[in-house]
């Protein structure tokens, strides 16, 4: 039991769980490196704030998530190892990451290359689509809540925190729950969360690993939150020249407002993921823990030996990979989360001077012919020089292979013609082929630009489409029998907007199908303009003509004009009418029927 009902250094939770130093705090919760004094492990507690604790809803939920978490099996998730109750403090235990999060990461190093951002996203997806498969969702993904340890290991980390809160009574049902930066647009309008919540999240991660900033700002969080609702996502290579195409596409969507035309889960936009590395040739790449991460700092404090990636000597963790939670969200859950890092103790010894790898376990001798010790070290130096002169050359080559070798830069084509073009493609090592995008000012058959754009960096041997003007776009034909989904997605390939123009009648059209459109087809308009499309309702209501006394050749011609076919004739008796004429029809003459349908005609057989 916590003495005193406060949480500092030394306190024990639940009679297990030594408190050592904090590591982050939030509105909600604050997580510390603790010790499990009854294995004898180091562990992360994350303490909520009592407010919370006090809420049975809150707790109920808390729990619930907590068990829904520990029985999820991947190695990109945060272990769960316990949660509890201590006096007025609800605890989760889990597995401490010695790194650090990828924010702090982000404030190190700034935006990624695509294959240094996809070994981030990779883990995390495959961590969340274990999730969805098991139907949880995360609900706030966000670079403070995906952490990387020492060894290169990615994970993300607090499952259901954000659920278990919006159950609690402690928050106003007027707030919006999660960061704002990285809410899906239902998250924003309903408050509702399922799988293509997670996938619009890491899309606005990977927008931020490319371009080292998140697509929308503002004053107030609300701002930014509600920007979503009516603004797409820009495309990374709008903002950082040299973007692949493919993680243009990745990233646009992943973000779409329409959670239908996202990837569904995370499994999904992985799958995809995997094709366009593949595509592209990327890079394996162990992603780096951050030097300076509020971990890093915790285990100053408390003497304790940290590990970096780089350190040649460093011995390999003990199994399972140990890790720290993640910073927490604030109260509204809409502010980014805020770290603050415990000060490193003042009297704590100084760091060891570094040894150089080539002097580590070298002994000293005393050599009885300095000249021929000498000339043994000038060889070494030499051949010393020469090995890193070679690293040198080798990295230099490879830099630019991944760089302007592997990726060169499309060239600028304005004001040349479309061979012209072709060639400075062609110069630049890259394919070239033609496409037809329309234009309400460039002249017909005339370049318009390149696709990917000018200054993109595509990898050597890609092709680049030279764009040439269609003119201004027209409303194109009805096909027969043409569904209205076919209908919208052809009139986008002209660049129109279609919307719904209501219902009309049709004879030709089925039920359902395109009726009309409006404009109608082969009138000129303007690029992006909208263009209605009106559904039919099927053939109007025609009524049957008085058609008695005519031939049968001249009822037939005034039955068609209304739309009406003659399927058949019966010949009668009828003393009243002459021979050949019509004395009726089935249905009878006034009767309202569709157009379209067919009738029957009623003959006389009388002598003339």
């Amino acid at each position: 039991m916590i003495s005193g009902g406060s949480v500092s250094a030394g306190s024990l939770l639940d009679r297990r769980y030594r408190i050592d130093a904090p590591i982050a705090r939030g509105g909600m919760s604050t997580v510390y490196r603790a010790l499990d004094t009854r294995l004898d492990r180091p562990v992360a507690v994350k303490i909520m704030d009592p407010k919370f604790a006090a809420d049975p809803q809150f707790v109920a939920r808390f729990e619930f998530e907590a068990r829904a978490v520990a029985r999820l099996n991947n190695p990109g998730l945060v272990a769960v190892y316990d949660h509890g109750r201590d006096g007025e403090y609800a605890f989760l235990v889990m597995e401490l990451v010695e790194g650090g999060t990828l924010r702090e990461l982000l404030r190190e190093r700034g935006p990624m290359p695509p294959h240094a951002a996809a070994a981030v996203i990779r883990p995390v997806l495959d961590a969340l689509g274990t999730a969805h498969r098991a139907g949880l969702v995360h609900r706030d993904v966000k670079p403070e809540n995906i952490l990387i340890s020492d060894y290169g290991d990615v994970k993300i980390a607090d499952f259901g925190l954000v659920r278990a809160v919006a159950a609690s009574n402690a928050t106003s049902s007027s707030v919006i729950l999660g960061t704002a930066a990285y809410l899906s647009p239902e998250q924003v309008t309903t408050g509702s969360a399922n799988a293509g919540s997670d996938v619009y999240g890491v899309g606005v991660v990977l927008f931020e690993l490319l371009t080292g900033r998140t697509p929308f700002s503002g004053d107030t969080s609300l701002s930014i939150a509600y920007q979503r609702i009516d603004n797409d996502v820009a495309r990374p290579s709008s903002l950082i020249s040299g973007v692949p195409r493919e993680f243009d596409e990745l990233v646009s969507r992943a973000t779409n407002r329409d959670p239908a035309s996202r990837f569904q889960n995370a499994d999904e936009m992985a799958r995809a993921l995997r094709a366009v590395c593949a595509r592209l040739e990327l890079p394996a790449y162990r992603v780096p823990a951050p030097r300076r991460s509020a971990e890093h700092r915790s285990a100053a404090v408390l003497g304790a030996p940290t590990t970096f990636a780089g350190d040649r000597n460093a011995e390999p963790p003990a199994p399972p990979t140990q890790a720290v939670a993640a910073p927490v969200s604030s109260d509204a859950g809409l502010h980014h989360t805020r770290v603050q890092t415990a000060p490193t103790a003042r009297d704590s010894a100084p760091a060891p001077d570094v040894v150089p790898p080539h002097t580590v376990g070298r002994r000293h001798y005393e050599f009885p012919d300095f000249d021929a010790d000498r000339q043994r070290s000038r060889r070494a130096i030499v051949i010393w020089l020469t090995v890193v002169a070679v690293l040198a050359a080798l990295v230099g080559v490879g830099g630019w292979w991944m760089g302007s070798g592997r990726y060169p830069t499309v060239p600028e084509v304005g004001g040349l013609d479309l061979l012209g073009a072709e060639s400075a493609l062609e110069a630049a090592d890259l394919d070239s082929a033609t496409r037809g995008t329309y234009s309400d000012t460039a002249p017909l058959d005339s370049l318009v630009g390149t696709d990917p754009t000018t200054g993109s960096r595509v990898p050597r041997g890609d092709t680049v489409y030279l764009l040439v003007s269609l003119g201004p776009p027209s409303v194109p034909d009805i096909a027969p029998g043409i569904s209205v989904g076919d209908m919208q997605e052809l009139l986008r390939e002209r660049t129109f907007d279609p919307v719904d123009g209501g219902e009309a009648f049709s004879t030709t059209a089925p039920i359902g199908g395109v009726a009309a459109l409006d404009p109608p087809p082969g009138t000129e308009l303007s690029v992006g303009d909208t263009v209605k499309i009106l559904r039919s309702k099927g053939a109007p209501p025609v009524d049957v003509p008085d058609i008695a006394g005519m031939s049968a050749d001249e009822a037939t011609a005034a039955l068609a004009s209304v739309g009406i076919s003659v399927e058949g004739t019966d010949v009668a008796f009828d003393e009243d009418t002459d021979g050949g004429k019509v004395t009726g029809t089935s249905p009878e003459i006034g009767t309202s029927v569709t157009a379209g349908s067919s009738i029957r005609l009623q003959v006389s057989n009388a002598i003339s």
